[in-house]
């Protein structure tokens, strides 16, 4: 019974930190980022290089 309740709590924690982290890095953001979509499947916009590519 205590792994089973470790394993939720490590678990909680661990989702909390990668929100919070998404959180943080979303909330600093105060200019424009120029980074192309991590996934553009079906969204009509053609492909291009990556970060590197010069657009």
């Amino acid at each position: 019974m205590d792994d089973a309740r470790w394993f939720r709590r490590a678990t909680a924690i661990f989702w909390l930190a990668f929100t919070a982290l998404v959180l943080l890095d979303a909330l600093a953001i105060r200019t424009y980022r120029p980074e192309p979509p991590p996934i553009a499947l079906g969204s009509g916009q053609a492909p291009g290089g990556g970060h590197c590519s010069g657009r």
